[in-house]
């Protein structure tokens, strides 16, 4: 007699496990305007997935969505087979989703090492207690050296978060976005104003930080996406066109005529 085994070969259990996010027939209006059409998207688990379209296409706000910032008009929004459509942000983080955004947004103020530890406490079960000090936490203070070291900061410990250079300050976001522990993160255009070699960067460390966690990023830099994704949905006026592998899009002609264009053309040339 063979044994039963679920979807992370556990056996005995006959429920396969839910994707990381799966949308449901997602619309989004402001007014009498449409925003998102009924958007359907599934994020497999430990997927790096990309989402690409022209501006105004709705991405930001399907990120605002997920994430908690915006209720949907309508639809349904699953973070690893729970409901959270119309959750406030912090209960969707503390259900292990964590999102970055266009505009960096740090505690310019405070030190690199500052901005990561203060960014780990919620994970660690410390809450608001204006008698503990922050210098004896010492699991606190392991969490965001470790994150240091894997955002390639370390050099910058004590640094002050507003005199960091632009491709740093957008790293240490990437590394407040991970301290807390999620392991789903949002990535919203991680390289934006970046030069190529910037970029190239920042690639590279988006790829090691997320191994082991689910990705899900806007991005307009085709040779980015094309370099990370395993998964690429196409977005156009508030509606999915596609939804492939990174082979599958390019091939796709209605993804080029709607979207891509010059920019396809410019990865074909690259190779990437």
């Amino acid at each position: 007699m063979k044994t039963l085994l679920s979807a992370t070969g556990e056996p005995g259990s006959h429920e396969p496990v839910p994707p990381a996010l799966r949308l449901h027939g997602v619309h989004k209006r402001f007014g009498k305007t449409e925003i998102l059409r009924g958007v359907d998207l599934r994020v497999a688990r430990g997927e790096r997935h990309a989402i690409i379209g022209p501006n105004g296409a709705g991405k930001s706000t399907l990120f605002d969505l997920i994430s908690g910032r915006q209720p949907p008009s309508s639809g349904r929004i699953e973070l690893n087979g729970r409901d959270v459509a119309g959750r406030r942000p912090f209960d969707i983080n503390r259900l292990g989703l964590a999102r970055s955004f266009q505009i960096t947004n740090l505690f310019a103020r405070m030190s690199v090492f500052e901005n990561l530890r203060c960014a780990t406490l919620y994970a660690l079960g410390y809450r608001y207690s204006f008698w503990r000090r922050l210098s004896r936490l010492r699991d606190a203070a392991e969490r965001a050296d470790a994150v240091l070291h894997e955002i390639g900061l370390q050099q910058r410990r004590d640094a002050v978060a507003g005199t960091l250079t632009y491709a740093e300050q957008r790293a240490l976001e990437i590394g407040i976005t991970i301290a807390g522990g999620a392991d789903v993160i949002l990535l919203d255009e991680p390289t934006a104003g970046m030069s190529r070699s910037e970029s190239d960067r920042a690639a590279a460390l988006i790829r090691r930080i997320s191994e082991g966690r689910t990705l899900l990023m806007v991005e307009h830099d085709m040779s980015v996406v094309f370099e990370l994704a395993e998964r690429i949905t196409v977005l156009v006026q508030g509606r999915v066109i596609a939804s492939d592998t990174p082979a599958g899009v390019r091939a796709d002609r209605g993804v080029q005529q709607a979207y891509l264009g010059d920019a396809f053309s410019e990865v074909e040339g690259t190779g990437a």
